[in-house]
């Protein structure tokens, strides 16, 4: 009895929050983190910790298909992990093998029209991973209706700093001027994957930080984060639309916060241009809480 009543009250909830949302983010990046504390909170093999954080993966990107998400990064192995024993970084390497011929070839991913591509230092990874990575990249290609990078052997730095040395060498080569280095020349020299800014990062197992995960798409485009407790094989669907209302609320208090600017270059215009200017308030008044929207009319019917 206790257990249906559970369950019945987590399908309310869900329903309330997909009722909240009024929009998605297109990118979400997500730290999979909390694998072993998990193992060792349920008192098994490190290994099983994976295994339930691979069923973890599978429901997330099911999830994002639900909601028309249009890109995931997921933080699968970083460079740091490297260091990790032998035994671990061995299992994990079979598990991320295993996965990615799995995805390319289950139904559910061409259906969804899932294009997977590897994001790293991937030449660091075991021969029979990176066949795993071609053979899973030339499977999904020709897909773009859900984008998913897999971060393997990724660090932010190194991406960063492989970038940079990528256009000093073009400089010195003379194939650009100095001049001509802008955004697009550094983009061009990151990682081959994401084809968007992040929008919103989820990290599970505690902890509030964004561990060099895609410095450039997230950090640069000011992305919403949500941290939560669970870890990552805990993570439910409920986890998830939490995150993503974290998003829309972050989306919604900037939209009022630009609204709130044009109002004020409004009121500092001279009279002669206030016809214009009320055009390009027109845009921004929607996103002002009513009361503001109210007394911006009044102010105009004075006006007038």
């Amino acid at each position: 009895m206790r257990d249906r009543v559970h369950s019945l009250g987590y399908a309310a909830y869900e329903r309330l929050l997909r009722w909240e949302l009024s929009g998605t983010p297109s990118h979400v990046a997500v730290i999979q983190d909390g694998n072993r504390r998990y193992a060792r909170k349920e008192d098994v093999e490190t290994n099983q910790g994976y295994t339930e954080g691979a069923e973890t993966t599978e429901s997330l990107l099911h999830w994002c298909d639900e909601l028309d998400i249009e890109e995931v990064t997921l933080y699968a192995f970083s460079t740091e992990n490297l260091d990790r024993p032998e035994e671990q970084r061995a299992y994990i390497f079979d598990l991320v093998e295993e996965k990615l011929r799995t995805f390319a070839d289950a139904d559910r991913v061409h259906d969804a029209e899932v294009c997977i591509r590897a994001i790293g230092e991937t030449e660091m990874l075991p021969e029979r991973v990176q066949d795993a990575i071609d053979y899973a990249e030339a499977r999904t290609a020709q897909y773009d209706r859900l984008n998913l990078n897999v971060a393997l052997a990724y660090g932010g730095r190194a991406e960063l700093l492989g970038a940079a040395r990528a256009v000093a060498e073009a400089v010195e080569a003379g194939e650009i001027s100095s001049g001509d280095v802008d955004v697009d020349t550094v983009e061009d020299r990151l990682y081959e994957g994401p084809t968007r800014d992040v929008d919103l990062i989820v990290r599970t197992g505690g902890d509030e930080r964004t561990s060099n995960f895609l410095p450039w798409h997230a950090n640069g485009n000011e992305a919403a984060t949500f941290f939560c407790t669970p870890y990552w094989p805990e993570f439910r669907k409920i986890d998830f639309l939490r995150a993503i209302r974290t998003y829309q609320n972050r989306e919604e208090s900037w939209r009022t916060t630009r609204a709130r600017r044009a109002l004020t270059l409004v009121r500092a215009l001279e009279n002669a241009e206030v016809e214009q200017a009320r055009r390009v308030l027109g845009r921004f008044r929607d996103a002002l809480p009513s009361r503001e929207r109210e007394a911006l009319d009044e102010e105009y019917e004075a006006a007038d």
